[in-house]
């Protein structure tokens, strides 16, 4: 298992809290392997959520993980309940890579990344103010807990161009709508194996394939069989409920040589 530093012990992280800053970002929160902080793109959009992203910046050597990165690893949390006429926030993520470091394989980024977060408003005609509070996981030799509270004023500066843009580009960075051409789909596996076969354009040898676990379901890495020319993965079951949920899915996300693609697998 990996190394974590126990977080009272981490005298660079204590819990921080930051006053809403006179912007449409929050201040920068310092950690010892890099530093995070909240922009949003200021005004609500068309279905009354505010646009925005956790910036996360690493140091060099350092990491951080996805929204599931394995059975020893934190993924990035965010909890929006101290704030003002918010009434939920869904944090995104772009494609990661599958990193093995010694101590087991794992989900995440060996860069900076900015992961889009979509506020939505409890009323759209109201104002509205972030306090949130940030746990992530930021690992070099060992891996430490980052926990703060971030706060800001979407409406100080809504036309910040610096926060729309940083905004955007998070946004952009997202894998695309998952497609008959470029996606995912299951085959007949058994109770403790998820066959998934991968379809996709160009030359599959760099395709990869991320499942996270939900609901109740917890997986090892997949593992790639090429089968007659066709990419499929094999990703074990570690843990499953007891009887299937009744829920949007399973995320995957999948890479190629043209990109990556997110979508849903159906409960196995």
């Amino acid at each position: 298992m990996r190394t974590w530093l126990p977080l009272p012990l981490a005298t660079a992280l204590p819990l921080a809290f930051s006053l809403p800053a006179a912007a449409s970002s929050s201040a920068w929160f310092q950690s010892e392997g890099g530093q995070v902080r909240l922009v949003t793109s200021g005004a609500p959009d068309q279905k009354g959520r505010i646009q925005g992203a956790l910036e996360i910046v690493l140091k060099p050597g350092w990491k951080t993980y996805w929204r599931d990165p394995g059975d020893s690893g934190v993924p990035p949390q965010l909890d929006a309940a101290a704030s003002t006429n918010i009434a939920g926030a869904d944090l995104a993520f772009p494609a990661p890579q599958h990193h093995d470091d010694g101590y087991g394989q794992w989900a995440g980024y060996d860069r900076s990344v900015s992961l889009p977060v979509a506020f939505t408003l409890a009323d759209p005609k109201q104002k509205a103010t972030i306090d949130a509070d940030i746990f992530l996981g930021m690992c070099e030799t060992i891996c430490i807990p980052v926990q703060t509270r971030l706060a800001l004023d979407p409406a100080a500066d809504p036309d910040n161009a610096e926060d729309a843009k940083t905004v955007k580009a998070a946004l952009a960075a997202l894998p695309a709508a998952a497609t008959t051409g470029f996606g995912a789909t299951i085959l007949p596996g058994d109770h403790e194996t998820l066959v998934v076969e991968a379809h996709l354009p160009g030359d599959p040898a760099s395709a990869d394939l991320f499942v996270a676990g939900a609901d109740d379901y917890m997986f090892g890495a997949p593992e790639r069989q090429d089968r007659d020319g066709r990419v499929v993965f094999s990703v074990p079951i570690l843990d499953r409920p007891t009887t299937t949920p009744t829920g949007e899915g399973l995320h995957y996300t999948l890479t190629g040589p043209d990109g990556a693609v997110a979508g849903f697998l159906p409960y196995p």
